[in-house]
């Protein structure tokens, strides 16, 4: 027999998905819902919200401001720790979710509920990365997942399920992209760029939400000035501001110069190939401001180990195990090596490109008269040799040998 519930919460965002699972759950349980919007950065699409989420069936929407939480708790220590996902990927869905998730179970602990809902799809990642935040906190609570047991089976049978129960929807058949907004980053899947071959539309209108293409970026430069604390990027221009705002900047002048354009075919969770286009202005300019900074504040081993720290980062940030105790040690050790990553890093911004135009630091280690090609009383470069010939010994002794044996014939 299918277990009944009498109250449900769902993850919300007014989107196509969770707009009709409101009424599929109505029909299907005849539960109580109760819609949770995260208000990440998403802007505009928050505008209606409460109204469209009641009319559709809802008996309340909470709105939560999750924007300081996601920048200073999720965003800034994965800067940090420089995390890219296969080397482009700056992930910004991936960023959001387990915030998102957290904050799920406390209004589901609030409202008594009895399970949790989200609009996933049953091919993608954010399934997972809900469902393990959810986990993390509130270990037993159901969790319904409607794209996995209903009947509709693509967009299409969505939108004529929609419009059979009045849900309004501002898409259309031919305007389908999957799209995923906050304050880092606008993704766009679906469509014509299911198919790799196929250039994306950068230059047709609407297509670009956060900013222009490199081609109709100005054919003038922007000079910036971003300056960190302890790895943390804390002032714009030498005007101090909370990461949000400086984000926000960051997009704005980052979009206007045609920066943070992605085109990737990423391996998904679930195993399948997947191509997406990202805009993630802002945040390509700080991960280039910070790997800059690095280069004279970090010593080399810590540096190059540290490379091999972000690929795992990365990967536990992309598949969702945020709250475990692996990223928590990772996360400690990125912290102590950036406890010097303090200076500030100018960038030239033109047409696509962040452009390294200085970087100071008063932890540098960067001397210049030891690395100059002149003259000077730090280096002696008669030590060269014997340190060639140490280093080099393992080569010589195999060539030797080799030699003898006859092998290098």
């Amino acid at each position: 027999m299918e277990k009944k519930y009498n109250k449900v919460l769902l993850a919300y965002s007014g989107g196509l998905d969770t707009s009709i699972i409101i009424p599929w759950l109505k029909d299907h349980y005849g539960c109580e819902v109760i819609a949770v919007a995260a208000d990440v950065g998403q802007e505009a699409e928050l505008d209606g919200l409460e109204e469209k989420a009641i009319k559709t069936g809802a008996s309340k929407l909470y709105i939560e401001d999750l924007k300081d939480e996601l920048v200073n708790d999720v965003i800034f220590p994965s800067l940090k720790a420089g995390a890219v996902y296969e080397g482009k990927y700056l992930l910004g869905t991936a960023f959001a979710r387990p915030i998102i998730g957290k904050r799920l179970v406390e209004i589901a602990k609030k409202e008594h509920v009895d399970a949790i809902v989200h609009g996933c799809t049953g091919k993608g990642n954010d399934q997972v990365r809900f469902e393990l935040a959810i986990k993390a906190f509130a270990p037993t609570m159901p969790i319904i997942a409607p794209w996995r047991i209903w009947e509709l089976k693509s967009r299409d049978e969505e939108i004529d399920y929609a419009i059979s129960k009045n849900v309004p929807i501002k898409l259309t058949r031919e305007t389908n992209y999957s799209k995923d907004k906050n304050l880092w980053h606008l993704s766009h899947e679906g469509l014509d760029l299911e198919d790799p071959a196929n250039e994306p539309q950068y230059n047709k209108e609407g297509f670009l939400e956060m900013g222009v293409s490199p081609e109709q970026a100005p054919d003038k430069p922007t000079y910036i000035t971003i300056g960190f604390e302890k790895g943390i990027p804390v002032s714009l221009n030498g005007e101090k501001m909370d990461g949000v705002t400086l984000i926000q900047k960051l997009n704005k002048l980052g979009g206007e110069n045609g920066i943070g354009l992605a085109d990737i075919v990423e391996n998904r969770l679930v195993g399948m190939k997947s191509r997406g286009v990202y805009e993630t202005p802002g945040g390509t300019i700080l991960y280039e401001a910070h790997d800059i900074l690095e280069t004279i504040c970090v010593d080399k081993e810590t540096q190059h180990f540290k490379q091999q720290v972000a690929l795992k980062f990365a990967d536990i940030l992309y598949n969702g195990q945020w709250y475990t105790p692996l990223r928590e040690a990772l996360s400690a050790f990125v912290d102590e090596t950036e406890k010097n990553c303090t200076g500030e890093v100018k960038l030239k911004l033109y047409k696509g490109n962040v452009i390294n135009a200085g970087v100071t630091s008063p932890y540098t280690l960067y001397d210049e008269e030891t690395a100059s090609f002149g003259e000077d009383d730090n280096y002696n470069q008669n030590d060269s040799a014997g340190f060639i010939n140490l280093f080099g010994l393992p080569i010589k002794v195999k060539a030797m040998l080799d030699e003898k044996r006859g092998m290098n014939k």
